[in-house]
């Protein structure tokens, strides 16, 4: 079966998308959102925000999971 990256709808704190990430990778969610928010941070050729904001719009949200 092929991996498919969505939105998370289950493990999301804003719109979920690290969360979707973390589950496409097979990475803890909460790890990966310190790493996003520490790289959005400390570099300035990272615009962090921006990145999140086109991720969340272009990114199908994942309507599998059921809660």
């Amino acid at each position: 079966m092929t991996k498919k990256f969505h939105r998370s709808t289950q493990n999301k704190l804003i719109a979920g998308v690290c969360g979707g990430l973390a589950n496409y990778l097979d990475w803890e969610a909460d790890k990966l959102r310190i790493a996003y928010v520490l790289i959005s941070l400390l570099s300035a050729a990272f615009p962090g925000l921006l990145v999140y904001l086109i991720l969340w719009f272009v990114i199908p949200e994942d309507n599998s999971q059921t809660g």
